[in-house]
């Protein structure tokens, strides 16, 4: 697919009125795991947060650019995801916050991202409402992972992440009960939970699923 395919099956706007695309309801980890929502705590508002989708414009293909976190960190640790983090009360928007934990983290210039719009919101079972941010990148720009947050960066093609025979159903018993989850394992790469789960959003969004 072109960036004009994908773009004009995102979302353009966060606004729930938006006519042309219409605002789903949040997605996340509670999708597969309605019995989750006795266990977790409702009673705390969900933290705002934002994350970078980068696709690079490889000249075989669209790619997805992804990060490996550093083992010592005291949340996710060793996981794969996407650039971002909690959004700060100096960000403007979801699309400031993104471009700056991406700059943080990995080094990218925010001035060589071209946004294409957004996913669906996505809860996590964490407390988190995060906002998908999709941006494209032409190579040949340059990156510097911050040692201290980024282990690895390296991009999967979309094509494989999109083909619904690579995303798989995986489980795990959490806070007393089997969690279920997307995964898409990807040589040694093992890209699972919230990551995976925006990931088959997009899916949805392109109509790969």
């Amino acid at each position: 697919m072109t960036r004009e395919d994908i773009t004009a099956r995102l979302r353009h706007s966060l606004d729930p009125a938006d006519i042309l695309r219409p605002a789903a309801p949040a997605i996340g980890d509670f999708d597969l795991n309605p019995d989750l929502r006795a266990v977790v705590p409702t009673d705390r508002s969900l933290r705002p947060a934002a994350v970078l989708v980068p696709l690079v414009e490889r000249e075989p293909g669209l790619t997805v650019l992804l990060t490996r976190r550093t083992e010592h960190l005291k949340n996710h640790a060793g996981q794969v995801s996407f650039p971002g983090g909690r959004i700060e009360p100096e960000d403007r928007d979801p699309v400031h916050a993104a471009l700056r934990e991406a700059e943080e983290e990995i080094g990218l210039d925010p001035g060589l991202v071209s946004i294409g719009g957004y996913l669906d919101s996505y809860e996590t079972s964490t407390g988190f409402h995060v906002t998908p941010v999709v941006g494209f990148l032409t190579p040949g720009f340059e990156l510097k992972p911050d040692p201290n947050e980024v282990a690895e960066i390296f991009e999967v093609p979309l094509d494989f992440l999109m083909d619904p025979i690579n995303q798989q159903r995986h489980s795990r018993h959490y806070m007393g009960v089997e969690r279920f989850f997307y995964a898409m394992p990807y040589g040694e790469h093992y890209i699972w939970g919230a990551t995976a789960g925006m990931l088959v959003n997009l899916a949805r969004r392109l109509g790969r699923i």
